[in-house]
């Protein structure tokens, strides 16, 4: 897909991290973007900062995600592009003692749903909600209509100690990738995955600079944490070759992780 001001872009969570760093690229290019984000305060901060469209959803909920989408179109029109980056962490283990006094305990159910809720179930929703309007557009060069790019984890496929319910949530995300592209695939809408390592968001940030350079140290090359730009690079390669569909690509560095 050719990026230009004449196409339309959602990005959810695209008020910091992976996602504005996303709706920066994409702005470059000059495509109009509205961001999904349930931060009003920092979502509408980035919007001014980079001459997009706000608007305040929760992917949870379906009412906010179809107002969200109603807002958007009625802006920019109906958009050609989804980048889908809107996610939560949570850590817990299956079953543990605490230290202190043996107490038996289990992971939160609650989390675990609320985990999986905006990973999974969140991601799914803007994804169907998006394409469905993808097929009222006329078809652009070699038929297609629309580009939808998901957000995982290597956690998908190296899941440490504690996050059962993150990497349930990210590998689902994998999981639908091919079904949701050959679902797609005769109205000419393409969707990929990407799968990012460690990288420079503000979760991580907010984490000890010991944990950081542990995690950096553990990176085979280059030797740092990945920057949210290298994953927006990623994304708007997916998003402009039209032979690019189906797939979940690793973009971590060579990075394996270990039990914790």
């Amino acid at each position: 897909m050719r990026l230009s001001s004449d196409i339309a872009a959602i990005v959810t969570g695209g008020a910091s991290g992976l996602g504005k760093a996303t709706v920066q690229k994409l702005r470059a290019e000059g495509v109009k973007v509205a961001i999904f984000d349930r931060d009003e305060v920092r979502g509408a901060e980035t919007a001014a900062e980079l001459g997009v469209t706000f608007c305040k959803v929760d992917v949870t909920s379906e009412e906010s995600v179809d107002a969200g989408f109603a807002a958007a179109r009625k802006v920019n029109g109906q958009e050609r592009i989804l980048v889908a980056c809107a996610g939560i962490g949570s850590a817990a283990k299956t079953a543990s003692r605490a230290k202190e006094t043996g107490e038996i305990r289990h992971f939160p159910l609650e989390i675990f749903n609320l985990t999986i809720q905006v990973n999974l179930v969140g991601t799914f929703r803007c994804v169907a909600k998006s394409a469905a309007g993808m097929l009222s557009l006329d078809p652009l060069d070699e038929g297609e209509r629309g580009a939808i790019v998901m957000t995982a984890s290597v956690a998908a496929e190296d899941g440490q100690v504690g996050q059962a319910a993150y990497s349930a949530s990210k590998g689902g995300v994998v999981g639908m990738t091919l079904p949701i592209a050959r679902d797609l695939s005769s109205e000419g809408i393409r969707i990929n995955t990407i799968l990012p390592g460690t990288f420079e968001t503000p979760l991580m940030l907010g984490a000890s600079e010991k944990v950081r350079e542990g995690l950096a140290a553990s990176v085979p090359f280059p030797k740092r944490l990945g920057r949210p730009d290298e994953y927006a690079s990623l994304a708007l390669e997916m998003l402009r070759n039209p032979y690019f569909n189906g797939e979940d690509v690793r973009l971590d560095g060579g990075i394996r992780m270990g039990l914790r």
